[in-house]
């Protein structure tokens, strides 16, 4: 098994964040993010989030995602201060998320199975928490917010840097100047594709005059 995109699910998913987001001025952000999520049908949805996080687009987003999906939309919060701040801005919204207190890194041992996840770029240890999470074995996507704060010299983060390639392999990513930046992968199935991935590795020719098969690895 793998992620399967709908389209039908992503654009319910988008035209209701765009009814619903007129309360952010920084619009493509919750919209984008939303229909992502929803769109893979992500079965458990995590983001990091703190009190310095600022506005709540991505959350908004991953909560109407969450209602399309039936699944899990799970927030990690570092202190109690962010968890009354995340809790309050979400309920004036009318939404809700499960609040999970702790460092990123430690919950990131409970949640299994994780198909959509996403982080702030501007946290320290943000890349550590990407290559501690248990992803789900059908396949997962990753997001950065806030990516554009890290576009700076000597940034060494690379997609590749937080997957274990012996079992997984990075589909495709791509960076969009939404927001503060978002930065996204998407990772195989565990196990997915890897005698596709092997298989490209080597080249066959037969040669017409001789009969010859000759293999040749790229």
């Amino acid at each position: 098994m793998k992620l399967i995109w709908s389209p039908d699910t992503a654009s319910k998913a988008y035209i209701d964040t765009v009814q619903s987001c007129g309360v952010f001025r920084e619009s493509g952000v919750a919209e984008l993010v939303s229909a992502m999520a929803a769109g893979w049908n992500a079965q458990l949805i995590v983001e990091t989030w703190s009190s310095e996080g600022g506005v709540m687009a991505t959350s908004m987003g991953l909560a109407i995602a969450r209602a399309h999906t039936g699944g899990r939309h799970v927030c990690i919060v570092p202190d109690e201060r962010s968890r009354s701040e995340y809790a309050e801005s979400m309920g004036e919204l009318g939404m809700s998320a499960e609040i999970v207190l702790g460092e990123a890194e430690e919950v990131m041992e409970g949640l299994e199975g994780i198909d959509f996840l996403v982080v702030d770029s501007r946290c320290r240890n943000f890349s550590r928490v990407l290559r501690l999470a248990k992803l789900s074995g059908n396949g997962a996507v990753l997001m950065c917010k806030n990516a554009s704060f890290r576009s700076v010299p000597n940034s060494s983060f690379k997609w590749r840097s937080v997957l274990d390639e012996g079992s997984r392999r990075l589909v495709r990513s791509v960076f969009l100047p939404v927001g503060k930046g978002l930065d996204m992968a998407h990772v195989s199935a565990l196990g997915g594709d890897s005698n596709k991935v092997s298989a490209k590795r080597w080249i066959k020719h037969l040669d017409p005059l001789s009969g010859e098969l000759h293999v040749i690895r790229r």
